[in-house]
């Protein structure tokens, strides 16, 4: 069974990309490549990365309307992604037209509330529910709309789980129970995220910025 730890690769520096894959890529189960690595290095850069043979996370949560979201993961289609992230927020039209778009292998996701938000974050933005709630309202549209799953962090992955005992979960902003949260504001440690539900978990900064990236996966991959 592979390791449920896809690394964030964020850095727009491809040379360091490679590096920090080439470290970790014998105990992490992906890469997830983000906006940060795909705007600095586009097609090319993940086809570098695709000559790891680790599952590519493209971690672009696109949002806009149905036909250009559904456009652009067409456009995808040469890097075949085994995992791709859209907003739920974009709505039922442009989730559907997401999945419907997708190569066939691959795992449409939608990011329900991220992880840097917290209630007071989603109040300045109209939402009046607590992230927990609208979690649940966005788990609900995305299976609905036939995607394969969603983000969330792993506060909401259990509640989430009850509500789509066969989707597919990705929990990001998982930190070690010593590391630094950083931005994340809803973070929970790597063995909590998979008790809780997760199919897979992000880490990013605990990995590629420790001085052994690999010697810190293998460190998270041993609480596992």
């Amino acid at each position: 069974m592979s390791s449920p730890i896809y690394v964030a690769i964020d850095t727009p520096d491809l040379q360091k990309a490679i590096q920090l894959a080439s470290a970790v890529r014998y105990h992490v189960g992906g890469l997830k490549l983000g906006l940060e690595f795909f705007c600095a290095n586009g097609h090319h850069g993940v086809l570098e990365m695709m000559k790891f043979g680790l599952p590519i996370f493209l971690d672009l949560k696109l949002h806009d309307i149905p036909n250009t979201v559904a456009k652009a993961i067409q456009a995808l289609h040469l890097l075949q992604p085994t995992i791709l992230t859209v907003h739920a927020a974009g709505g039922r039209a442009m989730l559907e037209d997401a999945k419907a778009a997708a190569n066939s292998g691959a795992k449409v996701v939608a990011v329900t509330v991220l992880t840097s938000l917290d209630g007071n974050d989603l109040n300045d933005v109209g939402v009046m529910f607590p992230p927990h709630t609208q979690v649940e309202r966005l788990t609900h549209l995305a299976r609905e709309a036939g995607l394969d799953g969603i983000v969330c962090s792993g506060h909401e992955v259990a509640a989430a789980r009850k509500l789509w005992p066969d989707g597919f979960f990705v929990v990001p902003g998982v930190r070690p129970i010593n590391g630094k949260k950083g931005d994340q504001k809803r973070a929970v440690t790597p063995r909590d995220a998979l008790n809780n539900g997760a199919s897979i978990i992000i880490i990013g900064r605990p990995i590629t910025q420790a001085a052994d990236p690999d010697l810190a996966a293998r460190a998270i991959e041993a609480t596992l």
